[in-house]
């Protein structure tokens, strides 16, 4: 196996974030070899409306963060606690069950000129912090279950949760509350397609 902090940087290009011109990070293209990294999909290396969506809301509304404690749960390539440090966060924990994502996160991070903690694993209590944030964390029906018992449980203790999602069918929309949405680009998609950004809700609208 490569080191993945290096074969990223050998590998992939530094360019600007599809619809959020402001963060540069480290994305695949035809000659990347990704597949040399392993056998997990490599999803930190490619954009996606949810991360995306709730990126650009975040920099749109720097006051969702500024001066909070944020985790940035699924991080991927870190580009919504990227977008949270820009924006004011006081501190952002990018947590990811891939040891590649993690790399991928802290080299995009550095390439931003902010700073993020990195955590390789799962969230399975309420952490200490003020916010968490989870791009396209609902994508099948049994990580859609568990992430809803996770954020009912943070917001029992007073942390706020903000989704970003492009309309999936686990998405647990009668705990959701809308907040902003936007047209945005989405991997293996040629056009724009409008992504939400959601309040997770502490309970069940009757």
């Amino acid at each position: 196996m490569p080191d993945a902090r290096e074969f990223i940087l050998q590998n992939l290009r530094l360019e600007p974030a599809p619809g959020l011109p402001e963060i540069n990070l480290y994305r695949a293209h035809a000659g990347s070899r990704l597949s040399r990294l392993g056998d997990t999909p490599p999803y930190w290396a490619y954009h996606w409306a949810g991360g995306t969506v709730l990126a650009r809301y975040i920099l749109d509304h720097p006051e969702s963060v500024c001066g909070k404690g944020v985790i940035d749960l699924g991080a991927g390539s870190g580009v919504v606690g990227i977008a949270a440090m820009k924006a004011g966060a006081r501190s952002v924990t990018a947590i990811d069950i891939d040891p590649n994502a993690v790399m991928a996160a802290r080299l995009n991070a550095e390439a931003n000129g902010v700073t993020l903690t990195t955590v390789q694993g799962e969230l399975t209590a309420p952490p200490d912090a003020d916010l968490i944030l989870g791009g396209d964390v609902f994508y099948d029906a049994v990580l859609a279950e568990k992430m809803s018992a996770l954020f009912t449980a943070c917001v029992a203790k007073g942390i706020e949760v903000l989704v970003g999602d492009m309309g999936r069918k686990s998405l647990p929309i009668e705990r959701l509350e809308p907040v902003a949405a936007y047209e945005v680009p989405d991997f293996g998609q040629a056009q724009l397609l409008e992504a939400r950004v959601f309040k997770f809700k502490g309970s069940q609208t009757p």
